[in-house]
């Protein structure tokens, strides 16, 4: 019960539950104003969220039996400013499930004409063109 509660207090499982559930709407919105409901797409992408999280769970356990610290991989001024004192496993993981889920966050706006200012736009639209063909089936 100890490993759950940890997990539940967790700031960065929080975040990640948190942007995973803006994901999902979003995705569900872009289906709707495309009108391309599609409900094997929507099955997959639950399927990886679900296993994100569990990935997360499992990561968590090892993390407070093995008592991994991977704080030196971060520069000194992102562990004051984050106020970083131990980084596990679970915690780089978490991080990285979470740009990625932001990303996604960002493509499911773009690709629904939601105002997002000008730079990041295009930022944003030529990550996508360089790693997934959505954006650019949608501008081509």
């Amino acid at each position: 019960m100890e490993y759950l509660q940890n997990l539940i207090n967790n700031d960065g499982f929080k975040i990640l539950i948190i942007v995973v559930v803006l994901d999902t709407i979003f995705g569900i919105l872009r289906a709707i104003k495309e009108k391309k409901v599609n409900s094997a797409i929507g099955i997959d992408g639950i399927i990886r969220k679900i296993g994100m999280l569990i990935a997360i769970s499992f990561l968590s356990i090892i993390d407070n039996i093995v008592h991994v610290d991977l704080i030196g991989f971060i520069p000194e001024n992102v562990k004051q400013v984050l106020n970083f004192s131990n980084v596990g496993i679970s915690d780089l993981f978490n991080v990285l499930f979470i740009v990625f889920e932001i990303l996604s966050v960002f493509k499911n706006m773009i690709l629904c004409n939601l105002p997002i200012p000008r730079k990041l736009q295009e930022f944003l639209e030529n990550a996508m063109k360089e790693f997934t063909g959505e954006i650019q089936e949608k501008k081509g």
